[in-house]
């Protein structure tokens, strides 16, 4: 009885871990999306140049 707690105990640790590595792939995907589109939308700064569109 122990090892097949053991074995579904693994089973449910395993699942939880896919889950969230596969959520933070897609929020990693996200965040990649966004910065792209920031260099792309950037507005241009008042001496011409484009500017950066984060403050640091």
């Amino acid at each position: 009885m122990v090892p097949l707690l053991l074995v579904l105990l693994l089973a449910l640790v395993l699942f939880g871990a896919g889950f969230a590595l596969k959520a933070l792939w897609w929020i990693a995907v996200i965040v990649l999306v966004l910065w792209l589109l920031g260099f792309v939308v950037r507005p241009a700064s008042s001496g011409g140049r484009k500017g950066r569109w984060y403050r640091w």
